[in-house]
């Protein structure tokens, strides 16, 4: 099994985060890896990583940095692979992350999800893989409808709640 996705963060520190695209990706039994690399302590494993991506197989990047956040750009500028990041919540409420990573130049795009949002990121990256692959696409349609249901049935057990004023 080789990996189809890469999730890349600036250290360990950000993994609580970024187990959320982890967990994702195995339920949705999607091939994928994880490193920690550093944009600004290892930018010559980072230039090593991004340029040979697609080589190994990697079809979509996962890329989550606090504070400055400048590893999913720096990852970006080096291939043509899409590169979701992901702002981690580090200081300033994770908006220097946020803006670090969504101010991209011209020519090279990132696209980003929330602060700490690791799941969607996880969802997106299949979303893109769906497009060319069946069963992830038959994966994708079974779980948007799933949340669908989860909505339903959380509809249905607030009727169950009971208050003096509420209207049923």
């Amino acid at each position: 099994m080789n990996p189809i996705v890469s999730i890349i963060m600036g250290s360990t520190s950000d993994l609580p985060v970024m187990e959320a695209a982890a967990k994702f990706l195995d339920d949705q039994k999607i091939p994928f890896e994880m490193n920690a690399l550093s944009a600004h302590r290892t930018p010559e494993k980072v230039e090593e990583f991004a340029t040979g991506a697609q080589t190994r197989g990697i079809k979509v990047i996962i890329a989550a940095a606090g504070m400055a956040a400048h590893l999913p750009g720096v990852i970006a500028s080096m291939t043509t692979l899409p590169v979701i990041g992901v702002p981690i919540k580090a200081s300033l409420d994770g908006m220097d992350a946020l803006l670090a990573i969504v101010q991209m130049p011209p020519g090279i795009p990132v696209a980003t999800v929330g602060i700490n949002g690791a799941l969607n990121a996880a969802i997106l990256a299949a979303e893109m893989l769906a497009l060319s692959d069946e069963a992830i696409h038959e994966k994708m349609v079974a779980f948007k409808e799933n949340l669908k249901k989860k909505i339903v049935k959380a509809n249905e057990e607030l009727t169950d709640i009971k208050f003096n004023y509420k209207v049923d």
